[in-house]
């Protein structure tokens, strides 16, 4: 058998129409797309990650709309894909969305694209497809990649039951607010960070959940790709003593610990008894280990001994 050499670029010395796509050499036409508006994964790292009914649903679109067209190129360029596409993102969807609208109703097939992964999760689109199921246009899915759910398989942590967050506030005190609120909830919990906040976020997950297990998981799929697995607090300690990494960041912290209740004298009782040769703070974090308890709980209980013994 005569081995057949691939071209040196996607689409090179294929004969292809522009709905195609190009796979290992071969040109593969696109299936035929009815009228709506298409919600397509594609890839967080790796390209060979999309799927081949993502490719063909891109390749066979009367438009893309993509969260920043410059990201998408590098996708559709590595596919031969020549699908026009037009940007749509938070800055510009109240004016792009009546006109996407438009082409949909018209009888055109639009497709939505984030930068990476699934659009919605962290990303603009909820109400394009909102409005798109309102006037009863078909809404499709084409699933595929999501860093919440690969940070999750990687992570070494029950994931039977999880809740995704998302990105934190930014701000310290509504940070520690809204990750106290999140304390409660059985299940894994799945966040995004920015790499210059990972260690002060790491430290604020640690004060409000104790030393739950946790996994930093950083540039998933692609060629520098880390999972770091620890306590909260272990982790925040060692990304606070270290350069600011790099890359895109999912944290997996685990469900709340099963531990041996203890009762309210008793906690009091190791309390009083931590405060005698230690500060408020200290004592509260020592007794929180111990017990594995939120920081911010114990600090409370210790404050307000400290002040009764005053």
């Amino acid at each position: 058998m005569t081995a057949i050499r691939a071209p040196s670029r996607p689409g090179a010395g294929i004969v292809r129409s522009s709905r195609s796509f190009v796979v290992g050499g071969a040109a593969v036409p696109a299936s035929p797309l009815s009228a709506g508006l298409y919600v397509v994964a594609t890839p967080i790292g790796n390209l060979a990650d999309v799927t081949l009914r993502a490719l063909s649903i891109l390749a066979g679109a009367d438009l893309i709309l993509a969260e920043d067209t410059r990201v998408s190129r590098t996708l559709l360029a590595r596919y031969a894909i020549e699908t026009p596409l037009t940007a749509y993102h938070e800055h510009n969807a109240a004016e792009a969305r009546p006109r996407a609208l438009g082409r949909i109703a018209e009888g055109q097939a639009l497709a939505l694209i984030s930068d990476a992964g699934t659009p919605l999760v962290s990303d603009p689109g909820f109400k394009l497809v909102a409005e798109a199921v309102a006037r009863g246009f078909a809404v499709t899915a084409a699933p595929g990649p999501s860093a919440a759910l690969a940070a999750l398989c990687v992570a070494g942590l029950p994931a039977d039951r999880f809740f995704f967050e998302g990105f934190l506030p930014p701000r310290r005190s509504a940070r520690r607010e809204r990750i106290n609120a999140l304390g409660a909830i059985p299940g894994a919990l799945v966040f995004y960070e920015a790499p210059g906040r990972l260690a002060e976020t790491l430290a604020d997950l640690a004060l409000e959940l104790g030393p739950r297990p946790a996994a930093v998981a950083r540039e998933l799929t692609k060629l520098h790709e880390q999972v770091r697995r620890g306590p909260l607090d272990r982790l925040a300690a060692e990304y606070a003593a270290e350069e600011t990494p790099r890359g895109e960041i999912a944290i997996v912290v685990g469900p709340p610990l099963a531990r041996e209740a203890v009762d309210d004298a008793a906690l009091d009782d190791d309390i009083v008894a931590a405060l005698r040769t230690l500060s408020v703070k200290d004592a509260a974090a020592a007794v929180a280990a111990r017990h594995g308890l939120p920081r911010r709980q114990v600090y409370a209980r210790a404050l307000g001994l400290a002040r009764a013994q005053r």
